[in-house]
């Protein structure tokens, strides 16, 4: 099968246009994901219960954790995918979506088995003290012990959804979720509802990932013979190419995930020792930092079958000016909200918890956080053109300078000399350094693409 509607924006639709239909449904989703993200820690915050609070912050590295499988399965296959589409090799197509769909639930359920199994060591893992353990195994009960398959799921067959340039599909089936756990959370966390505080707000997550799935679902049944997304058991193989396809591009993006989960766990051991308001704080301002951040990770998404699809057909003068228009838009915005957040920090944090203790550690924790986020902009632009282009060594250096050889580091040196508030400084120290190797190992890439495919210059 070859669509030649699919063909037409990869190849000749402008540059701007393209980025818009690929990328303006993807930052929508991610917009949406930040709100969802943000509703279980706003509604929780509603009950002033720092404990409660605490219990979703201190869960989330776990969440953050499925994003090695996302990532593995959603972004090894949708450049896998996008790629084969470039080369016009469709049966490595289906494959590699077969192959991402099943092995992506397979993942899921293991990981549910292994983190009800370790549930207590998992709990100690985390930092949950016996004030705040029942809260977050509350927590976690509902959004990882039952539902890490449909979490995983629909992260998966968004990614490869989007990798045909259905990014509206993937962000419509996305954000149902997302809005779907956004009205379902008053409901399940607040006094006036069923007051479950956060185990509630886990449920909600829980059914609404669920909802998300069904989506896709549908929407597969529903576009059967017109679609490049194929989760036909049939097509299901461990064929070494397909593996090691999917692999090499999504086994450095999951351990760049892992990295994260590792990161935020020393944050968030270093900060419960300050209690439970500095906890809540810390969590506040890490959601409040995700509005940006995340539009900046969905700009990078969504542009990233543009970039594959150019990159297999030798298209370097359109792939370049893909990257390049969409470092303009991502940068000017991420100026500005770092502008609006170091300004406002104080307000902010009040909006979701009106404590006046938790806003003054968040109001300081937030202004450190804001001062990164235009090197962070850079640098996931730089790793989106590295897995869209199958060079996930690169992916995965860049993964271990920043938290290995970076911010790890530098959380435990500037806690040591300014106790608490030194941390929010660590994602600072080691953007800025990725951000100057992004731009010039981006250089260096072009060149030499552009000696390879001279001929794709006029």
């Amino acid at each position: 099968m070859q669509d030649s509607e699919k063909t037409r924006l990869f190849e000749q639709t402008p540059i701007p246009r393209a980025v818009a239909q690929l990328a303006i449904p993807t930052i929508l989703s991610a917009l949406v994901m930040v709100l969802y993200n943000l509703a279980d820690t706003y509604f929780v915050g509603m009950l002033n219960e720092p404990i409660e609070n605490a219990a979703v912050t201190l869960a989330a590295p776990v969440l953050l954790a499925f994003n090695a499988v996302n990532n593995l399965f959603g972004v090894g296959g949708s450049s896998m995918m996008s790629r084969a589409l470039g080369r016009k090799d469709y049966e490595t197509v289906y494959r590699s979506s077969a192959f991402a769909f099943y092995c992506s639930i397979g993942a899921g359920l293991f990981f549910s088995l292994l983190c009800t199994v370790f549930k207590g060591p998992l709990l100690t893992l985390l930092g949950a003290s016996t004030e705040t353990a029942a809260a977050t195994s509350g927590y976690l009960l509902w959004t990882v012990n039952f539902g890490a398959a449909p979490a995983i799921l629909n992260v998966v067959m968004a990614y490869l959804v989007r990798s045909e340039g259905s990014a509206l599909h993937a962000s419509v089936g996305t954000m149902s979720g997302c809005l779907l756990n956004i009205l379902l959370d008053p409901i399940f966390v607040l006094p006036w509802g069923l007051d479950m505080g956060a185990e509630g707000a886990g449920l909600a997550t829980f059914i609404s990932n669920c909802v998300a799935c069904l989506y896709f679902f549908v929407l597969l049944y529903k576009k059967r013979g017109h679609t490049y997304v194929c989760v036909s058991p049939k097509k299901f193989s461990m064929e070494k190419q397909i593996v090691r396809g999917v692999c090499v591009v999504g086994i450095p993006a999951s351990i760049q995930n892992l990295l994260n989960v590792t990161g935020m766990t020393i944050l968030n051991n270093f900060t419960s020792a300050f209690g439970a308001n500095a906890v809540a704080a810390m969590g506040i301002t890490q959601k409040i930092n995700m509005v940006p951040m995340n539009i900046s990770m969905g700009l990078s998404q969504g542009i990233m079958p543009l970039i594959s699809y150019n990159y297999a057909s030798g298209n370097v003068k359109r792939m370049k000016g893909t990257l390049l228009f969409a470092v303009k838009l991502s940068l000017s915005f991420i100026l500005t909200m770092s502008a609006i957040y170091f300004l406002a920090a104080g307000p902010l944090v009040q909006m979701f918890m009106d404590n006046q203790a938790i806003i003054d550690y968040g109001t300081r924790f937030l202004r450190g956080f804001c001062l990164g986020l235009p090197f962070l902009c850079v640098d996931f632009l730089a790793v989106g053109v590295f897995q869209a282009t199958g060079l996930g060594g690169w992916a995965f250096l860049f993964a271990i300078m920043r938290k290995i050889v970076l911010e790890i580091p530098a959380l435990y040196t500037l806690n040591k000399l300014f106790p608490l508030y030194g941390l929010a400084y660590a994602q600072l120290t080691a953007e800025v350094v990725l951000a100057v190797a992004a731009v010039v190992v981006l250089s260096r890439l072009f060149r030499k693409l552009q000696q390879q495919h001279p001929q794709k210059e006029n």
